[in-house]
């Protein structure tokens, strides 16, 4: 059983349960849950290292000059830290004021979009991904019928082609123009999962169709 709840009480946290509203909209109700209109949102699998914490807390001594902040995510992957591949820097805002942003994207990849000024950090988030491949398999699998219901509900038209040339493409542009072959073994195995997971996308999503 889940221990979450529990758990954060007993830590202090004020918890507040919902049904689940998709990603963007959960987000969004959370930041407007909050006792303050300054936001750092971070997933499960996130962390600050303390540079970045460091960082922030300089921000919020100086006070902040813009509405929003980006700063650049490091992923972790199969137990080595990903510098190439698309992966890094990766950059995100997740610092930002609740009253000049929201978030948005129901299906997957939701982020947030500013409508004030956007200023840049320069330390990283840790980003906790797949520590073997079985697991990004099933994430894969979750993520991908995501991305194929966002393009079903859009009415996009997938030809066969697409699933020949597109799976193609994405290795050639991870592993070759990404540089994701500097990333060792775990570049080649994203490199893969990348054309995969472009593969299993259009499939569903002619599946659904």
């Amino acid at each position: 059983m889940d221990r979450t709840v529990e758990l954060a009480e007993k830590l202090g946290a004020r918890v507040i349960e919902a049904g689940w509203l998709g990603f963007a909209a959960q987000k969004n109700r959370a930041a407007e849950q909050a006792s303050h209109d300054w936001i750092l949102s971070l997933d499960a699998d996130e962390a600050i290292g303390e540079a970045l914490e460091a960082e922030i807390w300089n921000l919020k001594k100086s006070g902040p000059q813009y509405d929003a902040y980006t700063m650049p995510r490091m992923a972790r992957y199969l137990g080595r830290w990903i510098l190439h591949s698309g992966w890094y820097p990766d950059r995100k805002v997740r610092l930002y004021d609740r009253r000049k942003a929201e978030w948005t994207g129901d299906f997957v990849h939701e982020s947030v979009q500013p409508r004030g000024r956007v200023g840049h950090l320069e330390s990283n988030i840790l980003h906790f991904t797949c520590e073997s491949l079985s697991e990004h398999l099933k994430t894969m699998d979750r993520y991908t019928t995501l991305a194929a219901q966002e393009l079903a509900a859009r009415r996009v038209k997938v030809p066969l082609s697409r699933l020949i040339v597109d799976p193609a493409w994405a290795f050639v542009k991870t592993y070759v123009i990404q540089r994701g072959f500097l990333d060792g073994p775990e570049g080649l195995a994203i490199a893969q999962m990348a054309a995969f997971y472009t593969f299993l996308k259009y499939s569903k999503a002619r599946n659904m169709s």
